[in-house]
C-alpha cells in the first residue's frame, strides 16, 4: 500500500524526527515544508502560497509514497486530499520548549549551531504562543484540520 503522511504540529513538537523516522524506516519520500514555505529574506517573509503549493503537487506527482510535515495549516491542506493519513503532534507547550532548547543544529535551515541558537528566544515565545494564537499555525487551525479530516488520523501527546 502507497502511504501518504502529513504530519504536524507545534513547533518542536517532533514532527521533523517523526516524518524521518517514517522515511527512513519504510522508504518514503519526505519533505519539510520549512524549506519551501520561507523567501530568503532578511526577515524571512512567506513564500506566495501558490508558489509553495506547486512545490508540494510537484513533490507528491513525483513520488508514489510520501511523509510531508509542517505547522502550515494552509500548506497541509494542498495535500490533504491525496494523503492516505494524518498525525497530529499535540504535545504540550512545556514539551515543545524543552525540545527546542535541546535540538541539535538543523544544517538544513541554519549554517551554524550559533546562527540557530541566535533565533532561540524568538522560537521559544513563538511556541508559547501556540495556544493562544489564531493563524495557519495554531492549536486552533492544528484541531481544526484534524477533526475536519476524513481518513486515518493519529493524535500523539507524548514524543515516546
Amino acid at each position: 500500500m502507497m502511504r501518504k503522511v502529513l504530519v504536524f504540529g507545534n513547533s518542536a513538537s517532533g514532527k521533523s524526527t517523526l516524518a524521518k523516522h517514517l522515511a527512513m524506516s519504510e522508504q518514503l519520500a519526505h519533505l519539510d515544508l520549512d524549506l519551501l514555505a520561507w523567501q530568503a529574506t532578511n526577515p524571512p517573509t512567506r513564500a506566495p502560497i501558490a508558489e509553495s503549493a506547486k512545490t508540494i503537487e510537484s513533490f507528491m506527482l513525483k513520488h508514489d509514497s510520501w511523509v510531508i510535515e509542517g505547522c502550515y495549516s494552509d500548506l497541509l491542506k494542498v495535500a490533504e486530499q491525496k494523503s492516505t493519513e494524518i498525525i497530529y503532534m499535540n504535545l504540550p507547550v512545556e514539551n515543545c520548549i524543552i525540545n527546542a532548547k535541546n535540538r541539535p543544529w538543523e544544517s538544513h535551515k541554519y549554517t551554524s549551531k550559533m546562527e540557530q541558537d541566535a533565533n532561540l528566544v524568538m522560537l521559544l515565545q513563538w511556541i508559547s504562543q501556540y495556544e493562544i494564537r489564531d493563524d495557519n499555525f495554531s492549536k486552533i487551525a492544528h484541531l481544526e484540520f484534524y477533526h475536519r479530516y476524513t481518513g486515518e488520523k493519529k493524535m500523539l501527546t507524548t514524543n515516546a
